[in-house]
């Protein structure tokens, strides 16, 4: 770990001057950043401590949708009453992430923030990665890449998404506050997070002089028939090979509106459009969900290594819509 100068931000508006240099970076749970740092994949040279800021509230907007703190802990955020309630499908992917002592410490501006956990980005022995290193090269595309990416990849990275919390999010067509000097500005989860592109070194689209303030989430649209199912190499503390948030309403007997995002496929959240327009319209019938969990596939590029997560993600979208339908 290399040297760096620690400070403590007691308002948002310290935070936010203090992100007017671009080395800075913020320290809440520090689960992720830390140990990038003693690796030496990062090297910030000044931390911000933000951990005093008034930014770890829960609270229900004036439409009717939930207002949520940066700062608010995973694990107090799954067992919130109007999360558990209202967002059954944000509480059951938060209680799938990590394990019960990291989530007790992570936060919700940490988790949109984390970084992928490709083997050869978190290790500093390997010099070709573009998301480290940009011009380097990408290792993964010919190295082991069984973990990687099978939809919008590109040449210059391969290296997959790890939050659980932000597929739900993006299923839930939420929000990110964003605080600068400038002002405030709201990000959609969909915009929130970038393909790989020519510039996969930028995981998201916040500015180096942003602050995430808090998360905003709309009116609940699915009530319960909603799932989150993780397919992971072991039951408790992995990340997802694949993950599928799914969510839909059924009115008349037919399928009025859906979501279908998944997670451990792609650089981001991956929303499955084809899917979700594929369900719409028609009865949840085992045809609609075949035909729905193939259209979530279309167009996968599978490396060498992780070719079954095709069939593998076919699989899940099947299961998370039969499970979401299955609830009366």
């Amino acid at each position: 770990m290399q040297a760096f100068d620690y400070v403590r931000a007691n308002s948002i508006a310290e935070a936010v001057m203090a992100l007017s240099d671009p080395s800075t970076r913020c320290l809440a749970g520090g689960t992720n950043l830390v140990d990038l740092m003693k690796g030496d994949v990062e090297a910030p040279r000044r931390l911000v401590d933000i951990t005093r800021l008034p930014l770890a509230d829960v609270a229900l907007a004036p439409d009717g949708g939930l207002r949520i703190g940066a700062l608010v802990r995973n694990s107090d955020l799954a067992n919130h009453r109007a999360v558990r309630e209202r967002y059954p499908l944000l509480s059951r992917a938060l209680l799938a992430g990590a394990s019960p002592q990291l989530r007790n410490m992570a936060t919700v501006g940490g988790n949109l923030m984390q970084r992928t956990r490709c083997y050869y980005f978190t290790d500093v022995a390997f010099g070709a990665c573009n998301k480290r290193r940009p011009g380097s090269g990408c290792a993964a595309r010919e190295g082991y890449n069984r973990i990687h990416a099978i939809l919008g990849a590109s040449p210059q990275c391969v290296a997959t998404h790890p939050s659980d919390m932000c597929v739900a999010l993006a299923a839930l067509d939420g929000a990110v506050e964003l605080r600068s000097a400038k002002g405030v500005r709201t990000v959609s989860l969909a915009s929130f997070h970038r393909l790989p592109g020519t510039t996969p070194n930028r995981d998201t689209n916040v500015a180096s002089d942003e602050l995430i303030t808090a998360v905003l989430l709309p009116p609940p649209r699915f009530g319960a028939r909603v799932d989150y199912l993780k397919i992971r190499d072991r039951t408790s503390y992995a990340f997802a090979l694949v993950s599928v948030a799914a969510g839909i309403a059924i009115t008349d007997g037919r399928v009025t509106d859906a979501r279908v995002v998944l997670g451990g496929v792609a650089h981001k959240p991956w929303r499955a459009e084809a899917a979700e327009r594929t369900l719409v319209g028609s009865p949840l019938s085992a045809d609609a969900i075949r035909a729905a969990a193939d259209a979530a596939v279309a167009g996968a590029e599978p490396l060498r290594d992780n070719a079954f997560k095709v069939e593998l993600a076919r699989r899940a979208v099947a299961r998370a819509l039969r499970n979401a339908g299955a609830v009366a």
